[in-house]
């Protein structure tokens, strides 16, 4: 059974078309990423998902079941705008959140407290949220999505605001909720997350997928066309119009897209030649980043 199943979903707000004819499929079980640029319908694809619009025409099913009231409580969200309120204490919001998805208040309160516990907000149980960090509400956000332990996860910019050892924790315990059976859909700008987590994605824009299926088919369909180059020196020996058909620099790391038929040799006989060290050189599949970026620039052309 799918997860999800989008069958020529459309949306439209009076004259804009919000999301159009898409269809989107997602296993059971799988962490799959939902990504677009600003303004290309994500936001409006996940309300759908979960009831809060109605599309105006196609269907979508949840976990084999209609979209509806009833299947909302099967979902956990965490949006990218925080929801929570702000003069309540800590403990108090997740308990009255966990009630409204049909926990009893005991059982939400064992909960409540197990989750603070494991992400290290115990001790901040009875502040007020306005008294936390960005990074702890955050946290708070996340507990409120997980603690009535739902099927489908929709984590919508789940790292926003946290620091790299909080953001692991958090991808930690999302992997670990996959491996129970949870199914994640995660949606971020973060493409380096997407790349090492996601199973597969649906790259959308103008409310249209314009790329969709498994990640490692995705970027095995582009071959090996990119040298990933760590390195000390000058970057003039990248100067290869006939070889090099764009390159990202990271500092002290650049990723060179080679054009058809260009012989990576070459690049590294040029860097030998111009006195570059050379850490590391490697011929890899293009990154998700380049992709992305590519599929958005043809649909603009």
């Amino acid at each position: 059974m799918e997860a999800i199943a989008a069958d020529h979903v459309t949306k439209r707000f009076d004259t804009v078309v919000a999301v159009s004819d898409l269809n989107l499929h997602i296993r059971q079980g799988a962490v799959f990423g939902l990504l677009g640029p600003n303004g290309a319908g994500k936001t409006t694809t996940l309300r759908m998902i979960m009831n809060i619009l109605v599309p105006d025409a196609g269907a979508i099913h949840v976990l084999g079941q209609p979209s509806s009231d009833r299947t909302q409580d099967l979902i956990g969200y965490l949006p990218e705008e925080r929801g929570l309120y702000n003069r309540m204490k800590v403990r108090e919001v997740l308990v009255f959140l966990a009630a409204l998805k049909g926990l009893s208040e005991s059982e939400a309160t064992v909960r409540v407290r197990t989750w603070l516990e494991r992400l290290g907000l115990a001790d901040w149980s009875e502040k007020k949220i306005t008294e936390l960090s960005k990074g702890m509400q955050q946290k708070v956000q996340f507990i409120a999505a997980v603690a009535h332990h739902p099927p489908l996860l929709i984590l919508d910019e789940p790292f926003t605001g946290l620091d790299p050892v909080n953001a692991a924790q958090i991808k930690d315990i999302m992997l670990d909720l996959r491996e129970k059976g949870a199914t994640i859909i995660l949606s971020t700008h973060r493409m380096e997350q997407v790349e090492m987590m996601c199973d597969a994605i649906c790259l959308i824009n103008h409310g249209r997928s314009v790329l969709a299926g498994d990640l490692r088919d995705i970027k095995k369909s582009y071959g090996k066309n990119t040298v990933r180059i760590e390195y000390t020196g000058d970057d003039n020996f990248l100067d290869l119009p006939d070889l090099i058909e764009k390159h990202n620099h990271y500092g002290a790391v650049v990723e060179a897209k080679l054009k058809p038929g260009a012989d990576p040799q070459e690049i590294l006989k040029a860097a030998v030649a111009r006195g570059v060290r050379l850490t590391r050189f490697e011929l890899v599949e293009p990154p998700l980043h380049d992709i992305f970026i590519e599929k958005v620039s043809e649909a603009h052309a």
